[in-house]
């Protein structure tokens, strides 16, 4: 009998499993069993016979960042001659209709830590997008809300109660790499701690925001410390309920600092990407949907990830500006991806943020 079969088992049995069971998991590179189970559990979770995908796009209103951290290409500092910007509302407004002309039903809004921005800025924005579109707007990651609780001098509470009254629905996973402060230190000793990180995500649960939660490794971390994320995760859904969604994906290693302390060997591949995805579905026993991430991985991979407990293909993303700026730079379209979800007998189904259907494909 394989060694992690009593595992499998275990959670196919509906039984939460420990840490050490989820690293022993991971350290057995037994890939087929392990995303066999996963798939098995994603099944039991979702309609079968259907996989979801989004339109919407990635909106970068600013890449001036103060944070440097080592693992992104796409940040520049502030005064950077040429290459700083911060999108004027004009070019804002013309992303978003041509985003609402393709079908999309969102706007992923983040950005860099821009040191002249304060919580009205982001009120008036917010309101303006509001009064002319109806659009749902995903921004603002844990970092981004931190920056501007201390810039305008207020509390999170605060500062997630003005955002949302402003017109944010919900906010993305962005900048937990991962959640351990180790880890952290190394590739982003600027930026936002593991338990501040929770804690935006808490207060936004409980003011009735609902959040995704994300994992960007294959850097420094431990395969312990790839679960001690999970962990922290799946512990907060516990407290909660507030995550409706969990993406992973692998660090990528163009254009930026961190890549020269990550030897080539120990580099994430493909069955990386797999194994830590479905070993994702199988820990993380209270996280509604897996995402897959075909932007990182390319389309096949992606594609391939939905037999690996993802129940969701992700975005088309009509725009995306920090992976392309680190050399990965795949792109698609809602006829291909209904078509790599045909491919492997299920239905497409368009959804919006919230994963409520907008279309079935036929």
């Amino acid at each position: 009998m394989s060694a992690v079969a009593p595992i499998l088992e275990k959670a196919l049995d509906g039984e939460r499993i420990t840490d050490d069971e989820g690293v022993a998991l991971l350290e057995s590179r037994d890939l087929v069993p392990i995303g066999r189970a996963a798939n098995q559990i994603r099944c039991r979770l979702h309609d079968p016979t259907r996989v979801t995908f989004i339109i919407d796009r990635n909106l970068n209103y600013t890449n001036v960042c103060v944070t440097d951290c080592d693992f992104c290409a796409f940040y520049r500092r502030p005064g950077e001659r040429g290459e700083a910007y911060l999108l004027p509302k004009p070019v804002i407004f013309k992303k978003i209709e041509e985003t609402l002309a393709l079908g999309g039903t969102g706007l992923l809004m983040q950005g860099g830590h821009h040191p002249d921005l304060g919580i009205e800025y982001y009120e008036d924005l917010f309101r303006s997008i509001k009064q002319r579109y109806r659009i749902h707007l995903h921004a603002l990651s844990p970092p981004e809300v931190q920056h501007i609780s201390r810039r305008s001098k207020l509390t999170i509470p605060e500062t997630l109660t003005r955002l949302r009254d402003a017109g944010l629905d919900s906010i993305p996973g962005g900048g937990g790499e991962v959640l351990v402060d180790r880890v952290r230190d190394i590739i982003a000793p600027k930026k936002t701690k593991t338990a501040a990180w929770l804690n935006v995500m808490r207060q936004a649960h409980r003011l009735g925001t609902s959040t995704t939660a994300t994992m960007m490794y294959g850097h420094v971390e431990t395969l312990a410390e790839r679960i001690e994320h999970m962990r922290r995760i799946r512990d907060l859904q516990d407290e909660t309920g507030g995550f409706r969604a969990f993406f992973s994906w692998t660090f990528q290693s163009d254009g930026n600092r961190l890549s020269a302390k990550v030897p080539r060997e120990a580099m994430p591949t493909s069955f990386d990407y797999l194994l830590t995805q479905a070993v994702s579905r199988i820990y993380l026993d209270n996280m509604p949907h897996i995402g897959s991430s075909w932007v990182t991985q390319g389309k096949k991979i992606g594609q391939v990830a939905l037999g690996f407990g993802a129940d969701d293909l992700g975005s088309v993303m009509i725009e995306e500006n920090v992976v392309s700026a680190a050399g990965t730079t795949h792109r698609t379209s809602a006829e291909e991806l209904a078509h790599l979800i045909r491919a492997i007998g299920k239905t497409p189904v368009q959804r919006d943020t919230l994963y409520r259907d907008v279309k079935v494909w036929n």
